[in-house]
């Protein structure tokens, strides 16, 4: 009598070389409904995040101190997981298939009856070269392509290579895990008829904000790498190919590359700054300094929203106080036609879109983001005689209800969230500070103030070196009054202006620049 268990199956996912977004479609739907994940060193861990919370982890790689999980324990452990009914992902960087021993697992799993499927991925050489501005062939070069692994199965040696063929046969010629041979491969393939001029291009952390490519010959390619510090991991690209990298380079070229920055946002809030970042070149840090909680009674807010027919102005400046009052007016039992007739007003481009996502659009928008603006805009409008409605953040400046009520306007402004420190966010930032990062962003004074307040009163210290960025003057003054130096500041107070802020900034001061950790 057969069990019941259901039938296992094991994905040999390729993750790609270490930039998330080069991931295959399958391959992250397929991570998504992993209940085991089995996985060695990956140039990006972020990718275990694609899995279920309750997907158990299993890590066959190296660790310090210790060797590689042997690779028939691996295939063993794959058919036991998948015999135990299993969905089994064996996460792999670049291809599983390309010098990545998918075929022995699958060899394996095959002779024990479990099936299995291959996902492929984006091989690093040929991510390597791309991202380094290199086409492995080109007509005008070559249309021939090898692909060779300088760190061969250990019974073996390089020497066993048909180094002639290689080194006139091939047009390029991409080496993977070639660093510790590099001497052997640029003295054999000279040795066997590849002209010494011959250019090469050695491509490390590809993919990364660490990507970092240098470029020789055969002649001199071992001296510059070791000038150069050059390490592992890297690919080894050997031909013609390698002179279209000035022409051709766009990863490595942008005004942001290998710049690390600090985000303090919310942690919710983080992933459009950092993508804004990253699209620059940049390398997004994460340490929110600043959480987001609702305020400890929503009576007054409650209140207010039973008489909305009353309202003629409602003003939001946030995302924040967006999403708390459009939550609450949910649970309220109402939703977005409640504010017929009602003036809504958006203090930015970002407030807007986050209101029109909840169906709505705001009738007003100022041309100065801040609350200045706003007041500025309906004071010229008229509010003499108006019931005005503001929910805000607990720490709020007192401009927006004393101005208004100054000129004759009735404003209610409950608290609908408050801003903490997260009690492991010092740890994060310290951290990140000791790696060292180029440039730390504060989008707030809250975010200012927090900061400032985990680090204590050396705060100004350690950030002595690092370029600090605002979003706007009440930032920037919260920031000089605890005695942080601002490097540079948005012309208008969006992310996209501090970006452009940062941009400018590192054009003019070149020479800034963190020593980055290896």
């Amino acid at each position: 009598m057969q069990g019941n268990l259901k039938q296992g199956i094991v994905y040999l996912i390729g993750a790609g070389p270490g930039d998330p977004g080069l991931i295959t479609v399958k391959g992250q739907e397929c991570l998504r409904r992993a209940e085991v994940v089995i996985y060695d060193y990956l140039a990006n861990p972020a990718f275990l995040d694609e899995a279920p919370a309750c997907a158990e982890r299993i890590y066959v790689g190296k660790t310090r101190g210790c060797h590689h999980t042997p690779q028939e324990s691996i295939n063993r452990l794959l058919a036991e997981k998948a015999k135990q009914g299993k969905v089994v992902a064996r996460l792999k960087g670049g291809d599983p298939y390309v010098f990545g021993r998918g075929g022995e697992e699958a060899l394996h799993l095959h002779h024990e009856g479990v099936r299995f499927e291959v996902i492929p991925g984006v091989t690093a050489g040929f991510a390597a070269a791309a991202y380094a501005g290199i086409p492995l062939t080109h007509r005008d070069f070559t249309t021939s392509l090898a692909l060779v692994t300088g760190h061969e199965n250990p019974e073996k040696k390089m020497s066993s290579l048909d180094w002639q063929k290689l080194a006139t046969g091939v047009g390029t010629l991409a080496f993977y895990m070639g660093m510790a041979n590099l001497p052997l491969i640029a003295e054999q393939l000279m040795a066997h008829g590849r002209p010494a001029d011959t250019p090469v291009a050695v491509i490390r952390w590809a993919t990364t904000p660490r990507q970092r490519t240098l470029v020789a010959t055969l002649a001199d390619v071992v001296e510059k790498v070791r000038q150069a510090a050059f390490k592992p991991p890297a690919v080894i690209v050997v031909g013609e190919v390698v002179r279209l990298r000035e022409q051709l380079r766009w990863f490595d070229d942008r005004p942001l590359f290998g710049k690390r920055v600090l985000v303090t946002r919310t942690a919710e809030q983080a992933g459009s700054f950092g993508r804004l970042l990253e699209a620059q070149g940049a390398e997004a840090i994460s340490c929110p300094v600043i959480d987001i909680v609702p305020p400890p009674s929503w009576e007054e807010l409650d209140r207010e929203i039973d008489g909305l027919e009353q309202t003629d102005i409602l003003i939001l400046t946030s995302a924040n106080a967006v999403d708390a009052f459009f939550e609450r007016l949910r649970a309220c039992g109402r939703d977005v036609r409640a504010l017929h007739g009602v003036t809504v007003v958006a203090v930015g481009p970002k407030t807007a879109a986050a209101i029109e996502t909840r169906g709505l659009r705001p009738d007003l928008v100022p041309a100065d983001y801040r609350a200045e603006g706003v007041v500025a805009l309906l004071l010229e409008r008229g509010v003499a005689g108006k019931r005005v409605l503001y929910p805000r953040a607990e720490i709020a400046r007192e401009l927006i209800p004393r101005e208004l009520s100054a000129a004759g306007a009735s404003v209610a402004a409950p608290v609908v969230y408050r801003t903490l420190a997260p009690t492991q966010g010092k740890g994060q930032v310290l951290a990140a500070l000791e790696e060292g990062i180029d440039a730390v962003t504060f989008t707030s004074s809250s975010t200012v103030e927090n900061f400032v307040a985990m680090l204590g009163d050396d705060a100004p210290q350690r950030l002595e070196k690092v370029p600090v960025i605002s979003i706007g003057p009440l930032t920037t003054a919260t920031a000089r009054r605890l005695g942080l130096t601002v490097a540079a500041e948005a012309a208008a107070s969006t992310l996209e202006g501090m970006v452009e802020a940062m941009v400018e900034y590192f054009s003019r001061n070149p020479e800034v620049r963190i020593q980055k950790p290896e």
